[in-house]
């Protein structure tokens, strides 16, 4: 049977707020969102939570994922998330595993429908990564010799007449296992899934970003 996993990485050390990812995020631990989301999808075999963390290990184990222990080596500030998923996958070491699932528990909440309708284009499109953008409507520019250069945008043009831009927002990442194990989260051919709702502005970083994702998720009445 070919397998589909949810991985969530989720290691314990934060510099600049501290033990984010067990803080409670509307009555549950911040990482415990991203694992319920993924148990809740009948697409997805298995829920894998990669950690360094033993607080973490019993968050994840009492709300029904499995835990895949971390190594110190592969936990560390600069450390890229490709590096967990393919640790993960070493460790399970299961050839029936075709397809990954990446959720970051600092993208706590997400659209109800999201992984549904992305797992969907997935699969009808045939490509090897899909992963969820969303436009920005900002008009921005550089800053050259104390000077203000606009970038996407002349002075005076309307925000509505802007060329669309698009910023990859972090909600959902599905991958093949071939390309994860190549190093890649996002391959050449990634199809982006344009995801228009104010859940995908939340990343969370701050407290501000903590309080502001309480606010929407009361607001969404998200379950």
């Amino acid at each position: 049977m070919i397998k589909t996993i949810a991985i969530i990485p989720a290691r314990g050390g934060s510099k600049r707020l501290p033990y984010k990812n067990m803080l409670p995020l509307a009555g549950l631990p911040l990482v415990v969102h991203s694992i319920k989301y993924a148990l809740k999808q009948t697409e997805i075999d298995g829920v894998f939570v990669s950690t360094d963390d033993e607080t973490i290990k019993q968050i994840t184990l009492e709300f029904g994922a499995k835990v895949i222990d971390r190594p110190k080596a592969l936990s560390g500030d600069l450390e890229p998330t490709i590096s967990a998923l393919q640790h993960v996958l070493s460790k399970l070491g299961d050839d029936t595993i075709h397809t990954v699932v990446l959720l970051q528990p600092t993208n706590p909440l997400r659209p109800k429908s999201l992984f549904k309708d992305m797992y969907s284009q997935f699969k009808a499109k045939n490509c090897s990564s899909i992963f969820s953008v969303s436009r920005n409507h900002d008009k921005l520019g550089r800053i050259v010799n104390n000077k203000f250069v606009p970038f996407n945008y002349v002075f005076g043009q309307r925000s509505q007449d802007l060329e669309p831009l698009y910023y990859e927002n972090g909600l959902l990442y599905i991958t093949d296992v071939e390309a994860i194990k190549a190093g890649h989260v996002m391959t050449p051919d990634a199809l982006p899934f344009i995801v228009e709702h104010p859940l995908a502005h939340i990343d969370i970083d701050t407290q501000d970003d903590f309080d502001y994702a309480e606010f929407l998720f009361n607001k969404y009445r998200i379950e």
